[in-house]
């Protein structure tokens, strides 16, 4: 077996989009805008089934939490991408990749269940529609979202583990704009 510098990596270095300076500040605004949109909308969704009392139904209930979910993954994404636009020290600490990993990961898996969910959801509703408050109840309602978040967090855990093996020595580069692994 071939020995090989296994020295240990305490950061990485996002390459982002673009080297080009001269776009710096363009990627920066048309970014934060979408970012802008993106968090706005999705809390104004929430805000508005939270509000009015004829929203709080199963389909709503779900359409808050899955707005919850992406509001959540824009987050934990953006801030680091919108200064690593403007900055030329693109470095990420090894534990700072790890965290965002597991909580873009958390959330996306969580999103995918949702969505799971809502189908069933609306197949309950349009193939028992007389049944459906009764099979829908707020306690399932509860327990399938409460299911989906753990679901999203057990499969973000074994992805973790997983990535945590990959070894990192050879290069501390990363070729994206957020901590992911390659395909």
């Amino acid at each position: 077996m071939k020995e090989e510098n296994c020295t240990s990596v305490t950061e990485f270095i996002l390459l982002g989009l673009t080297d080009a300076s001269e776009l710096s500040v363009f990627l920066f605004l048309v970014f934060l805008l979408i970012y802008g949109v993106t968090v706005s909308g999705n809390l104004g969704m929430i805000a508005v089934i939270q509000v009015s009392s004829q929203l709080h139904t199963p389909m709503y209930f779900f359409l808050s939490h899955l707005s919850f979910v992406d509001f959540c993954y824009s987050t934990i994404i953006m801030p680091k991408m919108l200064s690593n636009i403007l900055n030329r020290d693109k470095a990420i600490s090894f534990l700072g990749c790890m965290v965002q990993f597991y909580l873009f990961c958390t959330y996306a898996i969580t999103e995918v269940f949702l969505l799971a969910v809502m189908a069933y959801d609306r197949f309950v509703a349009i193939c028992n529609p007389l049944l459906y408050m009764v099979t829908m109840s707020w306690n399932l309602c509860m327990e399938l979202v409460s299911c989906c978040y753990l679901c999203g967090m057990v499969c973000s855990l074994i992805h973790l583990c997983l990535a945590l093996e990959i070894p990192s020595y050879r290069s501390n580069v990363i070729n994206h704009f957020f901590c992911d692994l390659p395909p």
